[in-house]
């Protein structure tokens, strides 16, 4: 699998592991801090070839893509789930480097870019309270579980609500997902 964009990463691992998995060119961020000339560099790269936001399923990875998203609003976006990006440890990191082929393969043919979206959900926080995926018992399971449904990365309840709109999930999309989740259960 060959990627035209150049890949925006957070470390040396990731770029190992992703050179194992497909044939791509990788800016890496230097973990969670960004430079401005790593910025610098994305940016050219993003009005060359574009670039696909690949970070880690957590805290900082999410933070970064916000800082990137700020300067390149048409970036791509490919996400792993905490399970792909911790599979193969028996500790509680995360990261991409961590993932099989496999998994970076399948999460790099379902890129997002916001721009290519028809932005026309009609998803309201009241939506995601309603349905439990916002602040109820088992709301963080529904969250994941709706969230790898719909390869949208690592998310929490406010995290949840602007991807789903970002990406133009519709309510009888995420309620299709949800019903779905619950027949598996019986």
């Amino acid at each position: 699998m060959k990627i035209k964009e150049v890949i925006v990463v957070e470390g040396k691992a990731d770029t190992e592991v992703l050179r194992h998995a497909v044939a791509a060119d990788t800016i890496e961020t230097n973990g969670s801090a960004l430079s401005e000339a790593t910025l610098q560099a994305i940016q050219r790269a993003a009005q060359t070839r574009g670039i696909i936001v690949f970070t880690d399923p957590d805290f900082n990875g999410e933070r970064l893509r916000k800082l990137i998203t700020a300067v390149v609003p048409d970036a791509k976006h490919a996400f792993l789930t905490k399970d792909e990006a911790g599979r193969q440890i028996k500790h509680h990191s995360l990261g991409i480097e961590y993932a099989t082929a496999a998994d970076i393969q399948q999460a790099l043919s379902k890129v997002y870019t916001a721009s290519d979206v028809d932005m026309s959900s009609d998803i309201t926080r009241a939506d995601l309270i309603r349905l439990g995926l916002m602040a109820g018992a088992n709301a963080a399971q529904r969250r994941e579980h709706v969230s790898e449904r719909l390869g949208l990365g690592y998310v929490n309840g406010k995290q949840l609500l602007k991807r789903l709109n970002m990406f133009g999930v519709t309510n009888e999309e995420l309620n299709t997902v949800l019903q779905e989740m619950d027949e598996e259960k019986n």
